[in-house]
Formats: structure tokens, C-alpha cells, sequence
């Protein structure tokens, strides 16, 4: 059996953390909806309760991420590698702020576009990951 290692474990890290982000953001979209004709007034505290997981994996994606990139030298990767890299960290950002927008949204449409942008942009980011994984 293989032994574990550094790189091991902050992949693991990465990838269960930003597994809570992105495949909870769509168990939530799909639960809601029901929530809502069923007891209209819980999706409030499934949101919240989903933030007390979410956000702490939000948070443990970023700091493996960091992790990641300190770990590797990508000055000596191409410039395809580099280019992925940068636009996985810019959406990484902007599923977060489409996040926080769709957290504190107070309107339906703030509510609606926070959620859809965050979810697209969290599965655009894993998407990149994976292709970056693989390339390495």
C-alpha cells in the first residue's frame, strides 16, 4: 500500500472541501424547490444551515489552494497551464462573491443570479482543477 504524503493530504483537503462547496450548491438547488411548496418558510434555515458547511469549505479551498500553488514552481509550466491556473483562481473569486451576493441578497433576482453565477463558476473552477490536475 502507498503511503501518504504532503501532497496527498492538501489534495484530498482541496478536494473534499471544494466537493461541500460546488456538490453542495447543487443538492441545495435541487432541495429547494420542494422546500418551498411544501414549508415555504424553511429554505431560510436550510440556507443558513448550508452556510455553517459551506463557507467553512469555501474557506479550506482557498487555503489548499494557496497551499497548491506555493507547492508547485509554475514558472516552468506552459503557458496554456499558466493561463488555466489564473482563470481557475478568477472564478474560484468570483463563485465566492456570487456567493456571498446570493447570501446576503435581499431580492429575488439578487437571490436568483447570486446562486446561479456562484454554482456555474464553483463547477467552471472544479472543471479547471480537474484539467489542471491531469495536465501536471
Amino acid at each position: 500500500m502507498l503511503s501518504p504524503n504532503g501532497d496527498t493530504i492538501r489534495i484530498f483537503l482541496h478536494v473534499i472541501a471544494a466537493s461541500v462547496w460546488v456538490g453542495g450548491q447543487i443538492t441545495v438547488a435541487g432541495i429547494v424547490p420542494a422546500m418551498r411548496r411544501t414549508h415555504p418558510d424553511s429554505t431560510k434555515t436550510l440556507a443558513q444551515a448550508f452556510g455553517r458547511v459551506a463557507w467553512p469549505a469555501f474557506g479550506l479551498t482557498v487555503v489548499t489552494g494557496m497551499w497548491s500553488l506555493m507547492a508547485e514552481d509554475i514558472t516552468t509550466t506552459s503557458s496554456a497551464y499558466q493561463a488555466t491556473v489564473l482563470l481557475k483562481i478568477a472564478l474560484a473569486v468570483l463563485s465566492g462573491v456570487f456567493a456571498a451576493i446570493h447570501t446576503v441578497g435581499k431580492t429575488k433576482a439578487a437571490l436568483a443570479i447570486g446562486g446561479a453565477l456562484g454554482a456555474l463558476t464553483a463547477i467552471a473552477a472544479m472543471f479547471l482543477g480537474i484539467m489542471l490536475n491531469t495536465a501536471a
